[in-house]
């Protein structure tokens, strides 16, 4: 059976996820204020800043690789994509409520895109190859 086309929906998603991947590279820089990578509810900085986030870069691209490709294996990835930012939010979120409490613009979007991407290839897994 030939491959099925990944369509307008997953083309966006796959460049949204090179996106995201390419701002996590970027998190070492710190070239926006107040940036850095958030693991397990808690901003790093220093070395371990510079080596989660373009870690979680290179996940974030295979993943984009993946859904741009069709692959199976870009499924599994975007489920484990939901659920580490949906804990990842909890866990900041209980930790930083009181100062720094996270916008409901970026719990709805951060949460928002992946659960929908989640959905959208578990849909489609019969064409992923």
């Amino acid at each position: 059976m030939p491959n099925k086309s990944r369509g307008v929906t997953l083309t966006i998603f796959a460049l949204l996820l090179a996106f995201v991947a390419i701002t996590d590279f970027l998190k070492p820089f710190h070239l926006f204020p107040n940036d850095g990578f958030v693991f397990l509810g808690t901003k790093l900085t220093g070395t371990a800043n510079a080596i989660m986030g373009p870690l979680f870069g290179m996940i974030i691209m295979i993943c984009a690789y993946g859904v741009w490709t069709m692959r199976k294996f870009a499924l599994p990835i975007a489920y484990v994509f939901v659920l580490s930012v949906m804990l990842n939010m909890v866990l900041y979120t209980m930790k930083n409520h009181a100062t720094r409490p996270l916008p409901i613009v970026n719990v709805v979007v951060g949460i928002g895109i992946p659960f929908a991407l989640a959905i959208i290839l578990h849909r489609r897994q019969a064409d992923l190859s």
